[in-house]
């Protein structure tokens, strides 16, 4: 006699389930007593395509207030950001929204 067929139940997915990938990350631009506050604008315009106000604006949050998001997006797009950041000699850290 051959066994009955096994059935999982169907699984279903509540809103607060969303995927971890899914979530929107933060780039986050911290301040730093040497860089120059011209070059914070510089790379900002650069990699991000901030104009003029909007890069200064930022570079000004991350003076005075010590950080600044600065993108957001996928998790992978926004450690590519953080290490580009690195490479231009500013600190950064990625946090989830």
């Amino acid at each position: 006699m051959a066994a009955a067929p096994v059935i999982a139940p169907e699984r279903t997915w509540e809103p607060s389930e969303v995927d971890e990938r899914d979530r929107p990350w933060s780039v986050i631009v911290w301040n730093d007593p040497v860089t120059l506050m011209s070059y914070v604008v510089f790379v900002l315009r650069k990699l991000f395509n901030h104009n003029e106000a909007t890069a200064t604006k930022l570079m000004l949050q991350v003076h005075n207030e010590g950080r600044a998001v600065v993108a957001s997006g996928p998790r992978e797009k926004s450690e590519a950001d953080v290490a580009r950041l690195h490479a231009h000699g500013l600190q950064a850290t990625l946090s989830q929204d």
